[in-house]
């Protein structure tokens, strides 16, 4: 399908449909001899258009509108067609028209209305000085078992896409499909991750559609610098592209990002032989219950971090080859997850000392607290208040409280759990379920911070890192001191975005 068009969440194909179809029913309203010319330049538009639609796909989103041109036509070409025969034309007064008329109306503009809330996601434009490319690699650990099945013999395999600073690509060079290396496996996970919330399938049939700023195996950025890593675990459920636009963004900025699908935990893993593997995890309705097993998938999770960068650390060496065979710097490396991967993360850091610095995307800290967090952290969250989660803020301020680096917590307003991920982009602009932030407004947020973070704790960039972060949120910083005490610096209320972006 051709790009969306900036604003009316259609393509230019759909466009054209839903022109064709309204000016279909406004030919009646038309002084009479305009009627037949309005009317022929309508149907004109609008076959043409329907057809090549089918041809590349129609989004249900545009059923309403060819609903709507379908009731409308019988009505404007009766009286071309009596003309034609020498019939004399009949056409019903005003008033009796009217009220058709205004159904047909609705009827197409629930086309654009369900676009806008349902829309193939447009990602924003890394801002960084990198091109960027994507990987995709898989890898077995021959050393654990797989704790899912109950086959001896089964390892644990875990899919890793690569986000990367690369040369640019030729004008033309096909972007990365979201969701998945092919059209195929793109609708198997977003059918997936619809089901794992239980929303039908169709609702989000425009996020398979959607294309990325990244290319698969575009060659790296020239020259010979190394690129610190960013480890990524996805939310329950989730999967490892949900935080796209995210990892585009860092990647543009000189980072490389390995983000996670965790097979039996992600809502649809498609292995190299083409085999699924959906999850299995799921809810009992008991807290107690629930909070155990999952500290053991956390556990799981946080195992899959280890591996993966000691995969990257041999990828880096030359013991594996790829498109960034050399150029990772192991010696600087942060872990990071969204909800669950967020808890993963801090689990990872806490076993992994190779692990320099942690961020956790409005994750509660699932398992142990113990041994403390060594590396600084950081943790982005929406506004927790006892009353939705008496558990969350206490906890999390213990994490942070009991580690021996300084730590972080930032509170963003007008947040939503799934503000943190690429969720905005293509969800329904409902501030419940993704904030209020706007769709540009909520990935700069989380990307703006988390780099702000990442330089300063990886590349040990100087600066107030304490004062970038509190222009976007309430800040609370916990300065470890030899007795153990924390003090707190709160920071503005206020989220900052980019001028414009309010009302995307």
């Amino acid at each position: 399908m051709t790009e969306i068009i900036a604003g009316l969440h259609l393509s230019p194909l759909e466009f054209l449909v839903l022109l064709g179809a309204v000016a279909l029913v406004a030919a009646r309203w038309f002084p009479p001899v305009a009627r037949p010319r309005v009317t022929i330049a309508a149907a004109a538009v609008l076959v043409p258009s329907a057809i090549a639609l089918s041809a590349v796909g129609i989004r249900w989103q545009m059923l309403p509108v060819l609903a709507g041109a379908a009731v409308a036509s019988p009505f404007a070409f009766s009286p071309l067609l009596r003309r034609r025969a020498g019939r004399p034309a009949w056409r019903a007064r005003w008033w009796l028209a009217l009220p058709g008329s205004a159904a047909c109306v609705g009827l197409i503009a629930t086309g654009p209305v369900a676009a806008w809330a349902f829309p193939v996601p447009v990602f924003p434009e890394p801002s960084g000085r990198f091109a960027v490319g994507a990987h995709v690699v898989q890898w077995t650990d021959p050393h654990r078992p797989e704790s899912f099945t109950a086959d001896p013999h089964d390892r644990r395999t875990v899919v890793v896409q690569l986000w990367y600073p690369a040369r640019k690509s030729p004008a033309g060079a096909r972007r990365a499909q979201y969701l998945g290396r092919a059209e195929r496996e793109a609708r198997t996970v977003s059918g997936a991750l619809a089901r794992g919330v239980g929303l039908p399938g169709f609702l989000v049939d425009g996020v398979p559609r959607a294309r990325t700023h990244s290319v698969f195996d575009a060659p790296v950025a020239a020259g010979d610098e190394r690129f610190p890593i960013v480890l990524f675990s996805p939310g329950s459920g989730g999967v490892r592209t949900q935080n796209t636009a995210w990892a585009e963004e860092l990647a543009s900025h000189g980072y490389a990002v390995a983000a996670l699908d965790h097979p039996y935990d992600s809502a649809a893993v498609v292995l190299a032989d083409g085999r699924t593997i959906h999850a299995t995890i799921a809810s009992t309705g008991d807290r107690d219950e629930d909070a155990e097993l999952a500290a053991g998938w956390t556990a799981v999770r946080a195992a899959d971090l280890s591996f993966v960068l000691t995969q990257l650390d041999r990828l880096g060496r030359g013991e594996i080859t790829g498109p960034l065979t050399g150029r990772l710097d192991t010696d600087r490396v942060a872990v990071t997850g969204h909800s669950m991967g967020g808890a993963a993360a801090l689990q990872a850091a806490r076993q992994d000392r190779r692990v320099d610095a942690a961020i956790d995307l409005d994750g509660y800290p699932h398992g142990p607290v113990s041994p403390s967090l060594r590396q600084p952290t950081l943790a982005l969250t929406q506004a927790v208040t006892p009353g939705t989660d008496p558990r969350y803020l206490p906890r999390l301020t213990e994490v942070l409280e009991l580690g021996t680096a300084t730590n972080y917590r930032l509170t963003i307003p007008g947040a939503a759990h799934l503000t943190f991920m690429d969720g905005p982009l293509y969800l329904p602009p409902v501030p419940s379920i993704a904030g209020s932030l706007g769709r540009a407004g909520s990935p700069h947020v989380v990307a703006a911070t988390t780099l702000a973070f990442l330089d300063a704790t990886l590349r040990h960039e100087p600066g107030d890192l304490a004062g970038v972060l509190s222009a976007y949120g309430d800040l609370s910083v916990h300065h470890p001191d030899a007795g153990g005490a924390v003090k707190e610096r709160p920071g503005k209320t206020t989220a900052r975005v980019p001028a414009g972006a309010e009302g995307n």
